[in-house]
């Protein structure tokens, strides 16, 4: 475990979350002093004894995880804990829960939590493996896609959870999907001969009998949009990572209309209804989508829709009426027929209420397509997801929201009262001043110029020069990154890897394991990369990462909030996005090295110092002779 930490500073008057905190953290190897984490503890213990809300900033190597999980145990309480990551959902799970339950002296039951469709549905196999019907579906599958599912069916015989990260194997999304269901399709376990030993509803029993629950933000926000019928009742949430919980409760208190929605209820419907005519109706409806939607993706739609948008949309709710009327009309005594029709009836139910509000529109909401030309989704968004949040979580339970970069109008746009939230940061324990530096190339025109590119491809190449390799380069864009690789490898022998070369996974490892080899890559490895040591000298940020003024959602809220939109919405963003880029370099208390932020303005703008201040506290400098003798001693220490 690298997370977590050791001894309370001297200073400290631990109550019994911090007394516990000393007692786990001293239990660590290499245990280092982190007064920050103390510090966290003390907050979290504080806010579930008073009630009163915590957003919480905790740098890198703070230890936040064990500063929250800590005084969540001792406080008695059923507290949820709700991820972004499956990564960090495996950490709490797997790691840090398991070593609380060996090193603390408190008697607590932790569980895993997840979507339904992650867990393998024992209906389904039961219907695949016996009877005309099930040999008719196999028989459509590829022979490769039957032998998966013949292995999956003799995993599920022998897992004690029927979770799919527990296989040691990765089944193709064909394969999974034929054993598994989704919550739009299941109807429950009620109406489920194989209900008592569903993998999903054991799940569920587990969680309700739990101190800790842990979840992610995903299925938390379907939670609240279901007014509390996925979880059981709790009295604590901690929010990790939460700097994207805006983001991810418009997701998934809105609603999305798209293809591949009719394409896998076409499917569903296809295994009790044999009328090509209706199970064909609903895969036309997809196609139809396709064609209206998909010249309008990035944009933002008028209410009410457009009339080819509404008009497809009011087919589709004909269609599905029809489907409906037919599903209601069939009578089987076969028990895995009438389970094929429910899990029907419940997916076309449910997609007619999405219809429904699409058609209707919803006051307060905006109407946006987003995917791609060939997968357009549309999306029906709250403008504002404070009255959601305060009906379904602020004003019923405590909630602790922390990150390592936390935007500044957060605790605001996520609709929490001044009087009823503490806002801390409590620091990193990494010595910035010492052994990292802040470049800014305020001698390049602006980004917008026609030049910028070609003069920051000659300060790009100095500073990789001056590093010998070992840097992450991070673009606001696949067009800037791909043009600088190209430009780089013409210029430099070192190996130059792009985000295109390999999934992330393996690409972070080649670039881990070699000093000399440069990463290019775009938005999506400004956070996420954890590359200690030499391997990463030098973090290079090609501009101020803005959110794009065209995003569709991002551009209503604007419109609402009209002068004040630039610095409660752009700015925050800017600078929590600019942040988590800085994040990366410095990820030891023995790491050194420099973060290079080609954009002029962060030395230029009225703003700058709104964005610097959320920014590690680094040591700063506009020369590039700085850099060059800081990242040379780097390179040959």
């Amino acid at each position: 475990m690298t997370d977590d930490s050791a001894a309370p500073p001297a200073s400290s008057e631990p109550g019994e979350a911090l007394a516990a905190l000393a007692q786990a953290t001293a239990a660590l190897d290499n245990a280092e002093d982190r007064p920050g984490q103390f510090e966290m503890a003390r907050l979290v213990e504080q806010s579930i004894a008073s009630g009163k809300h915590l957003v919480v900033q905790a740098g890198t190597g703070t230890g936040k995880t064990l500063a929250y999980l800590v005084p969540a145990i001792t406080g008695e309480k059923r507290v949820v804990i709700a991820t972004a990551t499956k990564a960090l959902q495996d950490q709490l799970a797997n790691k840090d829960l398991p070593f609380l339950a060996e090193h603390l002296d408190a008697d607590f039951d932790f569980a895993v939590l997840k979507g339904r469709s992650n867990y393998v549905c024992l209906q389904r196999l039961k219907e695949m493996s016996g009877g005309e019907q099930g040999q008719l579906e196999l028989d459509t599958l590829a022979v490769v896609t039957q032998a998966e599912i013949k292995k999956i069916a003799e995993w599920a015989g022998t897992s004690a959870t029927g979770d799919q990260a527990e296989l040691d194997w990765s089944p193709s999304d064909n394969a999974w999907r034929s054993v598994s269901v989704g919550s739009d399709e299941c109807p429950g376990a009620d109406k489920c001969p194989l209900g008592d030993p569903c993998f999903a509803e054991q799940a569920r029993r587990r969680a309700a009998a739990a101190d800790v629950i842990v979840v992610n933000t995903y299925l938390y926000g379907l939670n609240v949009a279901s007014d509390g019928a996925i979880l059981p009742d709790h009295d604590v949430v901690v929010f990790d990572e939460a700097h994207v919980l805006e983001d991810t409760m418009s997701d998934t208190v809105g609603v999305e209309v798209s293809p591949g929605r009719f394409t896998a209820l076409s499917g569903v419907v296809g295994k009790i209804i044999t009328d090509p005519s209706l199970t064909g109706g609903i895969a036309e409806i997809g196609a139809g989508l396709r064609d209206v939607l998909g010249d309008e993706v990035g944009k933002r739609l008028t209410a009410p829709l457009p009339d080819e948008i509404q008009e497809v949309l009011t087919d589709a709710r004909l269609r599905l009426g029809d489907v409906n009327d037919t599903l209601i009309a069939i009578d089987t005594k076969n028990e895995d027929a009438k389970q094929r029709k429910l899990r029907a009836q419940t997916m076309t139910g449910r997609s007619i209420s999405q219809l429904d509000i699409a058609i209707e529109g919803r006051e307060g909401h905006v109407a946006f397509v987003s995917g791609s030309r060939e997968s357009p989704r549309l999306e029906i968004a709250p403008l504002d997801v404070g009255p959601t949040m305060t009906e379904g979580v602020w004003s019923k339970r405590t909630a602790i929201l922390t990150s390592a970069t936390i935007p500044s109008s957060l605790a605001e746009r996520v609709g929490m009262q001044t009087s009823e939230v503490e806002v801390a940061d409590v620091g990193s324990p990494f010595d910035y001043a010492a052994n990292s530096l802040l470049y800014n190339a305020i001698h390049l025109p602006n980004p917008n110029d026609g030049g910028f590119r070609a003069k920051a491809n000659d300060e790009l190449e100095a500073l990789i020069n001056a590093a010998g390799g070992r840097t992450l380069a991070l673009f606001t864009s696949y067009r800037a990154m791909d043009e600088a690789a190209e430009e780089m490898k013409s210029r430099l022998d070192m190996p130059i890897l792009t985000q295109r070369d390999l999934p992330k996974p393996a690409l972070v490892q080649a670039f881990t394991d070699s000093e000399e080899t440069c990463l290019f890559a775009t938005a999506g490895l400004f956070q996420g990369v954890d590359v200690p040591g030499k391997t990463l000298s030098l973090v290079v940020i090609d501009r101020i990462p803005f959110p794009r003024p065209d995003d569709p959602l991002l551009s209503a809220r604007r419109d609402l909030l009209g002068p004040a939109a630039f610095s409660q919405i752009d700015i925050p963003r800017a600078s929590m996005m600019l942040a988590q880029a800085c994040g990366r370099l410095i990820r030891t208390s023995t790491d050194k090295g420099v973060v290079a932020v080609m954009d002029p303005r962060l030395g230029k703008a009225r703003y700058r110092w709104d964005i610097v201040s959320a920014l590690p506290p680094m040591k700063r400098t506009r020369h590039r002779s700085d850099v060059v003798e800081f990242l040379e001693t780097i390179r040959d220490t």
